[in-house]
């Protein structure tokens, strides 16, 4: 009878089949795989606000322009507000669109890592923004990253503060359009644009690409970070 031949030959050992490699997974897509939950986190930072400023959801409907309906649902997480929105809330309340971003009572931590770095996309127009700052600080100062969709444009109403608040846009790559009230600047990459928050804002982005900017929004008050 015919014996089948070894095909491994003598001493050769067996190995099970290799796992298949897992899929490279890019830093950017692991940070926000992992960040906060940031409707959570704007629904507990509208509450503590308006508790701290004692004000009722009729009363900061009326100071906001925003109904009392959509604060409501704001505050139990169940809708997401578009930036326009969100920054008639943040004028109502006495804070910036970036101190919505906060936590209620945030532990003083120096140093934000990636993935713990708030990331949230704006339903109205599809921009994305990355609260880069450590939270808890005291700092009068908030970075913002923005990655701003080509054609997206959002316009904010807004109006003057008890507290001055100062912003600076620094323009990464792409193209932008900013208006400042009456006025209207292009932006190249590399160009930086100063303004204070007291007039309406607007943000065109006019090229093929996604513009990315970073924001250094200034203010010092209570509550506002």
């Amino acid at each position: 009878m015919n014996s089948t031949p070894n095909r491994r030959g003598r001493g050769a050992a067996a190995f099970p089949p290799a796992a298949p490699a897992a899929p490279a997974t890019s830093p950017a897509a692991s940070a926000a795989a992992t960040a906060p939950d940031v409707d959570t986190l704007i629904a507990a930072r509208v509450q503590a606000l308006r508790a701290a400023a004692g004000l009722s959801l009729e009363a900061l409907a009326e100071r906001s322009g925003v109904s009392r309906s959509m604060i409501s649902l704001i505050e139990r997480g169940q809708t997401s507000p578009t930036a326009v929105l969100l920054e008639r809330l943040a004028a109502g309340l006495g804070t910036t669109l970036a101190g919505l971003f906060e936590s209620p009572a945030p532990q003083a931590e120096p140093l934000a890592r990636a993935a713990d770095q708030p990331l949230w996309r704006d339903p109205g127009s599809g921009y994305q923004r990355r609260a880069l700052s450590p939270p808890g600080t005291g700092s009068p100062f908030r970075l913002v990253e923005v990655a701003f969709p080509p054609g997206a444009r959002v316009a904010y109403e807004t109006g003057a503060r008890a507290v001055p608040v100062q912003q600076q846009v620094w323009l990464i790559e792409g193209r932008l359009e900013l208006s400042v009230g009456p006025r209207t600047w292009a932006l190249a990459a590399g160009d930086c644009l100063a303004f204070s928050l007291d007039q309406p804002t607007a943000f065109h982005n006019p090229g093929p690409q996604t513009a990315r900017y970073l924001v250094v929004v200034s203010a010092t008050g209570e509550g506002l970070w």
